[in-house]
Parts: structure tokens; C-alpha cells; sequence
């Protein structure tokens, strides 16, 4: 009985995996009814996995608010403002303007979800100065190439820069749609190839981590 609750996971998981994998290949209607009808369940359980993770969020936070632990101030604003957005959404069915005028859920995203975000964006700007500061430096040739393309890409891509060096524009373009592509596709395919090979792991049960241990 424990061998079979131990290998049931890894039958289903290779069945699923052979079937589906085989399902791109198989033209065929009740292949395409199959996969949708899998697409649909998919959203069910994401669906039940988004409430689990909201109630979780919700005993995190409440806990915190009742031991007054450390920051428990901002645990309160969070469980304040999930509670009355969640209330606001269901009230309004998730609209965000009713006869052209804003309601108050898309008032609370025009008016505080936007800011919110430029404000995070805004905050971010300065550690990603910092970190490019600290890259850019030519500490060696890898280092001075990089240096050297990021300031043509950057003064190309503004107009005082394209005004001050007028080829800066072509040769940033030039920069991001040849050499810039060719290596984010190489990247794309070796994460691709990567995905393949991690796949093919899970279904012949090789990788075992998904079922809360490693190998076996």
C-alpha cells in the first residue's frame, strides 16, 4: 500500500506528461476538446489556489495584528485595504466606470494603485543606477564593451543624445534589433532546451521534488 501511494503520483504525472506532450501532435477534435476541457479545470484549481493563498495572507497578517509583533502597523493598513478593495470590487462586480463615471474601485485604481506603482518604479530607479554604476565600470575589455554599448544605446535612445551625436540613433537600433536580439534568443533557447530537459525529468520520474521530497 505505501509503494503504490508512492508510485501513483509518478504514474499519474507520466500519463498526464505523455499524453499532453503527444496532444500537440494529434490534430484531431477530441484532442482539442481534451485540451480545453484540461484548460478549464486549470482555471478551476487556480481559482481555489488563489483563495487559499488570499486566506493565508489574511491568518499571516491577523496573527501579527494580534501579537503586535514588529510592523504590525503596516499588517493592519494591508488587511484594511485588502478587505475594503475586496468589498468595493464585489459591490461594483469589478467595474471600474459605470455610464463613463469612475467608480469607487476604479477610483482606488486610478488614484492610489497607479501612484503606488510610479512610486515603487521611481524607488527602484535609484538601486538600478547604482547596480549599472557599479557594472558599467571598465574593469576589464568584457566590461568596456559593455560600457561603451550602453552609452550609445542610452544616448541614442534620447533626443538630445541622438542631437549631440547624430549616428548614435542608427547604431543604438542597430545594437538592440542585431546584437541585442541574436543573444536573447540564444538565451530563449537554452531556457527552452532547459525546460524540455526538466520536463522530461518530472515525467520519467527522475525529478521528484513536486511531491515534497528530492530523489530517490
Amino acid at each position: 500500500m505505501t509503494l503504490l501511494r508512492r508510485q501513483l503520483p509518478l504514474l499519474i504525472t507520466f500519463v498526464t506528461g505523455i499524453l499532453f506532450a503527444a496532444q500537440y501532435y494529434v490534430p484531431h477534435p477530441l484532442s482539442e476538446e481534451m485540451l480545453t476541457k484540461v484548460s478549464k479545470w486549470l482555471q478551476i484549481i487556480g481559482g481555489f489556489a488563489l483563495v487559499l493563498g488570499v486566506t493565508s495572507l489574511f491568518h499571516i497578517h491577523a496573527v501579527k495584528i494580534r501579537r503586535k509583533e514588529p510592523g504590525w502597523g503596516y499588517s493592519f493598513v494591508l488587511y484594511i485595504s485588502m478587505l475594503g478593495t475586496i468589498v468595493i470590487g464585489l459591490w461594483y462586480g469589478g467595474k471600474e466606470t459605470v455610464d463613463g463615471v469612475a467608480t469607487s474601485f476604479g477610483w482606488i485604481y486610478t488614484f492610489m494603485m497607479v501612484p503606488l506603482q510610479g512610486t515603487m518604479f521611481a524607488i527602484l530607479a535609484f538601486f538600478i543606477a547604482s547596480a549599472a554604476y557599479r557594472s558599467f565600470r571598465a574593469r576589464s575589455r568584457e566590461a568596456a564593451v559593455l560600457l561603451v554599448a550602453a552609452v550609445i544605446v542610452m544616448m541614442g535612445r534620447v533626443p538630445l543624445g541622438e542631437y549631440l551625436i547624430p549616428l548614435s540613433g542608427d547604431i543604438s537600433q542597430w545594437i538592440l534589433n542585431v546584437l541585442n536580439a541574436s543573444v536573447r534568443r540564444a538565451i530563449l533557447i537554452g531556457i527552452s532546451l532547459g525546460a524540455v530537459a526538466l520536463s522530461l525529468k518530472i515525467i520519467f520520474g527522475v525529478e521528484r521534488a513536486y511531491l515534497g521530497g528530492g530523489k530517490e
